[in-house]
């Protein structure tokens, strides 16, 4: 009988150029906690003006190897470092440039933790002329890390609802020169919060969508009015439905549903796909998609309406009306 293949912790970090990638992992490395037996293996997809020093290398029983194509990271190359080194970990500082959809690894590696780093100067400018690419670093990563962000205290909300936009469980942090710096959504908020109902205009439901996510306890009890597309999944209970709005993060073909259910005693009347006017309370309960506690609207009223002129959510910046 064969006996278990150890998997292998990989961790992963992307970002551009100068985001600060090889500052974070030689923190990391250099930590008490990150020690332990057996030796980690970095593997370096884009070499920036900082390194790894060979003093810090041999400190941390870390050993360094170059992959400087694209396509040289492959299985069977990442393959020959596993039989060459046998690491404990693995850690890959992936280039920028580079489609990490490409990520494929050994069967014994996996995927532990996956970073994006994002240099705060700059994030504007890759996000206006290199969107898709940098969507798909954000789309998979656990935490996207903003650093230097000195200055920019005025646009970090902006910045965070970017990146909710696209992954809505990730962990994003803003740090400058004296460290975490905490960003909250309340004064960007583009809705009356004492309005009863709170009247959701395009921009305004996308952020209420990210918002209420993450702080389902604000908009408990309140009472919200928006224009939705109507979904039916086959799994919901009778008398639940899910109004929303589809969201672009770069392109069409890279449409979401951004819903929520809600429950409604006369959801046989409604068809998949109509447009209707909701006005409905918040609540917070248990739902499976949520993996825990998260907010449920409880129709008030949802009546017939037209398709608004901007059905398509956009979180770059606020549409007026709809």
């Amino acid at each position: 009988m064969k006996g278990k293949v150890k998997m292998k912790p990989v961790y992963i970090i992307n970002g551009f150029l100068d985001s600060g990638k090889t500052d974070f992992f030689r923190y990391t490395i250099a930590q008490p906690y990150f020690r332990s037996n057996g030796l980690t293996l970095i593997i370096v997809c884009e070499e920036g003006e900082n390194d790894y020093e060979e003093k810090l290398l041999k400190s941390t029983n870390s050993v360094k190897v170059v992959v400087e194509d694209e396509s040289d990271f492959t299985v069977a190359k990442l393959q020959s470092f596993e039989n060459k080194y046998n690491p404990e970990r693995v850690l890959i500082e992936f280039n920028g440039m580079w489609d990490p959809r490409a990520i494929h690894l050994p069967k014994n590696w996996n995927i532990e933790q996956q970073i994006t780093m994002v240099n705060c100067s700059t994030f504007e400018m890759y996000y206006t002329n290199m969107k898709s690419m940098l969507v798909e670093q954000i789309r998979k990563s656990d935490m996207i890390l903003f650093n230097r962000c000195d200055g920019f205290n005025e646009k970090l909300p902006a910045f965070k609802r970017n990146v909710k936009a696209v992954n809505q469980q990730a962990e994003v942090i803003f740090e400058d020169r004296n460290g975490e710096v905490d960003v909250t959504l309340d004064e960007d908020l583009p809705f009356d919060l004492k309005a009863d109902p709170i009247e959701l205009n395009n921009y305004g439901y996308g952020m209420f969508y990210l918002d209420a996510l993450e702080h389902a306890d604000r908009y408990k009890g309140k009472k919200v009015r928006f224009k939705a597309l109507v979904a039916k999944p086959k799994d919901l209970p009778n008398g639940r439905f899910v109004p929303g709005r589809l969201s672009m993060n770069c392109c069409a073909q890279d449409m979401q549903f951004l819903g929520f259910a809600c429950d409604y005693d006369k959801t046989d009347e409604l068809n998949e796909k109509d447009w209707v006017e909701v006005t409905a309370e918040v609540g917070k309960e248990f739902v499976k998609e949520y993996n825990g506690e998260g907010p449920v609207l409880k129709a008030v009223s949802v009546v017939p309406t037209t398709e608004p002129s901007n059905p398509v959510v956009d979180f770059t910046q606020p549409i007026l009306s709809d």
